[in-house]
């Protein structure tokens, strides 16, 4: 086999000698091309309170690479005396609008005051654009309509980050998370909060914002949400979550995100210390005529469904496609492989789950292969944050199918997002991902590469560990 391949990067956003350092990255593809939205913090320095304004690129699809524009500084996506960050983008494909949600946080109050105190200084924002994130519309605060009275329970709030979804019924999710205020009084003081993820959703292509039950169980953070179909489960909607806990935590909502069934560990994606954001994607599970070509490409005979294997390559939306007016079931979709225009999600709900944990039967090999799989970026340091890593399951429902890892970037690494960016004229199935890097720190640099499914299948091996890499820091990383 060889040693695994690591594939080329190109840094989009490099701190500087000013001390302005970029962290946090989101990325998104749109129609047509696609284009790739790719934004991060700007910060006056690494730390978070330091964090100031959003930035973006723009890069276009040109055979097998991507063109980038310069870098600049979105104006509007700010509130005044308040620091933008948490970028959070979700394109809806029937009004070819994009969505981009922050937070905007008061000063420089930190995160960790705001717990101790069980004071929210954070506001819910979002910006958008019709042209593809060329050009962008005025601030909208959100707080008041979609948070509400909860944020008097909440110590704090945040989105994402990363890339928000489309469920085939229409709806927008946003994933986030809160810090509920457990117990106030304790001498005076606030005794005791716990982290939820949650999602904010729209059935109206973005007029008014919900918020969603918070996951009940299991301490969970920065999230990122999925659409899952399998044999043991049809529509439903997936969550992989940040944990404090050792390992990632995961939960599944069957309305759509507007609550969550209480989560579960998933031992086999193992956190870093302190935690770390993690990335999912899901896609169409690749027709399989037999191992030597297992999801290698989706294929000629799949010619005529292409536009649909990935949202950043559908078609554009149709004429009179900008009426948002209503929640009529019908819109763009998350993920790779469906098509925009199938039922709404409350007619593929089929789910068998007990009280608390979907236990599925059998050993993880038994299992039938479900048409979702799902991509998970991840550094694989235990210890400190090292090694960006790719992981695959063909079987989401089960938090023991994970692969081992693909090290796609050796050294200190952090935030990620992952997109499906869709077959190339060879049919072959395309990932993009953003992520944290450095050569001494993972705060150095963000960095973009571009790799292939049958590139995951030849690299990720179930249970493989990583022989002298895993947990040798090469300097000291930020735990934020």
């Amino acid at each position: 086999m060889g040693a695994p391949r690591i594939p080329v990067r190109t840094v989009l956003f490099q701190r500087e000698r000013t001390g302005l350092t970029y962290r946090v990255p989101a990325l998104l593809p749109v129609p047509p091309g696609p284009t790739l939205l790719a934004f991060a913090e700007q910060r006056l320095s690494p730390d978070d309170a330091h964090a100031h304004r959003l930035v973006q690129r723009i890069g276009t699809l040109v055979g097998g690479s991507v063109r980038w524009g310069a870098a600049h500084v979105l104006g509007t996506a700010a509130l005044e005396e308040h620091r933008s960050m948490n970028p959070c983008p979700v394109h809806d494909t029937r009004t070819a609008t994009v969505f981009l949600f922050f937070i905007a946080v008061r000063g420089r109050t930190s995160e960790a005051t705001q717990i101790a105190a069980g004071r929210n200084a954070a506001r819910l924002c979002c910006v958008t654009s019709r042209d593809a994130g060329r050009s962008w519309g005025g601030v909208r605060d959100l707080t008041a309509e979609a948070v509400g009275g909860a944020e008097q329970d909440w110590a704090t709030f945040a989105v994402g980050p990363g890339h928000g979804i489309q469920l085939h019924s229409g709806r927008l999710l946003v994933p986030a998370y809160a810090y509920r205020v457990d117990r106030r009084e304790c001498f005076g003081k606030i005794c005791r909060t716990s982290p939820h993820s949650f999602a904010f959703y729209s059935d109206d292509h973005g007029r008014t914002w919900h918020r969603g039950g918070l996951m009940p169980n299991l301490r969970s953070g920065e999230c990122q949400l999925a659409m899952v179909d399998s044999e043991q489960a049809s529509g439903v909607l997936y969550c992989n979550a940040r944990s404090p806990q050792g390992s990632r935590v995961q939960a599944i909502s069957v309305d759509g995100g507007a609550s969550f069934l209480p989560g579960e560990l998933v031992p086999t994606l193992t956190e870093t210390a302190w935690g770390c954001q993690g990335s999912i994607v899901g896609f169409l599970a690749p027709p399989s005529s037999g191992p030597r070509d297992e999801g290698w490409s989706v294929g000629t005979r799949n010619a005529p469904h292409l536009p649909h294997l990935c949202p950043g390559v559908q078609e554009p939306p149709e004429e009179g496609a900008g009426d948002t007016h209503g929640s009529g079931g019908l819109g763009g979709t998350e993920g790779c492989g469906y098509g925009p225009w199938e039922p709404g999600l409350g007619s593929r709900i089929s789910v068998n789950r007990g009280p608390w944990t979907l236990k599925l039967p059998g050993p993880p090999v038994a299992l039938s292969q479900g048409p979702t799989w799902l991509l998970y970026s991840h550094p694989v340091g235990h210890r400190a944050r090292l090694h960006m890593g790719i992981h695959l399951s063909r079987s989401p429902l089960d938090p023991h199918s994970w692969t081992g890892p693909w090290v796609i970037y050796e050294g200190p690494s952090g935030y990620s997002d992952l997109a499906c960016v869709g077959p190339t004229s060879k049919g072959v199935l395309t990932f993009a991902c953003l992520y944290e890097s450095g050569a001494r720190a993972s705060y150095e640099e963000i960095s973009f590469c571009l790799f292939s499914l049958r590139e995951v299948l030849e690299n990720v091996r179930a249970g493989r560990e990583l022989s002298g890499l895993r947990d040798k820091p090469r300097q000291r990383c930020w735990p934020s």
